[in-house]
């Protein structure tokens, strides 16, 4: 089996004809771009679990695949996107990878590169993104406008080159700045170190998981998993390494031998929060 088909049977997707109409589930076009888009965003979480785990993130391509692919975990947006673009590459799209700013009001030059995007070449460009967490269900043509999804909404907007993505309400960060020039991976070299090492990193302070449906998004930060539909939200707080587990299991398909370390950690971190701890 080749590895664009691993990955296919690792999203759901496939690759066969599509019945009587004799055409190809994986012609370049939008229609197959959007599809694609949903299925990796259905099947594989966006996570970080590995940092608390003391297991270093690479922008290794093939350690990259091996992770999410054949181990069946998750990542976050160097890894996610990463997997996405060489998919779409392989199926004849023209993918560039685009260096996004989270928080750049706070943060300043130190934002840039702290996420990873993708811009695909059709008719007109789009962004396809799935390693935002709770970011796009389907790619957005880079054109300024509102555009609604399931029952989240988003918004593009522009100021001469530089561009601003403007996440759903809800979202664990209100979006990102970038322009359309192309980077290579390892540009995000730097960031990417940072963010899984730094104290003053999110990443390092706290465990997310996060999966995103048309019809739900549902976040486990720490150890309150939140879950978000059309009617609202529900919190709940796991308390206990078996609820953790199947949590993990059940709701983001991850399976961690090493699952009571982590909950250790993640237990110590919720108690330091509702002391009032803001670094936990």
């Amino acid at each position: 089996m080749g590895r664009l088909e691993q990955y296919l049977q690792r999203i759901g997707y496939p690759s066969s004809l599509e019945p009587g109409s004799g055409s190809s589930s994986l012609e370049p076009n939008l229609k197959t771009l959007t599809a694609l888009h949903r299925a990796h965003l259905g099947a594989i979480p966006y996570e970080n679990l590995d940092i608390h785990l003391g297991r270093p993130l690479t922008l290794d391509f093939e350690a990259i695949f091996e992770k999410i692919v054949l181990n069946r975990r998750g990542g976050w947006c160097y890894e996610q996107n990463s997997l996405l673009a060489w998919a779409l590459r392989e199926l004849g799209y023209e993918v560039r990878m685009i260096s996004g700013a989270v928080g750049r009001d706070a943060k300043g030059e130190l934002a840039e590169g702290n996420h990873l995007a993708l811009l695909v070449q059709l008719e007109q460009p789009y962004i396809a993104d799935a390693g935002f967490g709770d970011g796009p269900l389907e790619p957005i043509p880079l054109r300024e406008g509102t555009y609604r999804q399931g029952f989240l909404e988003y918004r593009l907007s522009r100021e001469g080159e530089r561009w601003f993505f403007y996440n759903h309400p809800y979202g664990g960060a209100q979006g990102f700045d970038f322009t359309p020039k192309a980077r290579h991976i390892s540009e995000f070299a730097e960031r990417c170190h940072y963010l899984q090492t730094s104290p003053e990193s999110g990443f390092v302070r706290t465990t997310v998981c996060q999966t995103l449906t048309p019809d739900s998004l549902v976040t486990l930060r720490g150890a309150v998993l939140k879950t978000l539909t059309a009617a609202g939200e529900h919190q709940r707080t796991l308390e206990s390494e078996a609820e953790y587990a199947r949590v993990l299991r059940e709701v983001y398909g991850l399976e961690l031998p090493q699952v009571g370390q982590l909950y250790a950690r993640v237990l110590e971190r919720h108690r330091l929060w509702l002391q009032g701890d803001t670094a936990a």
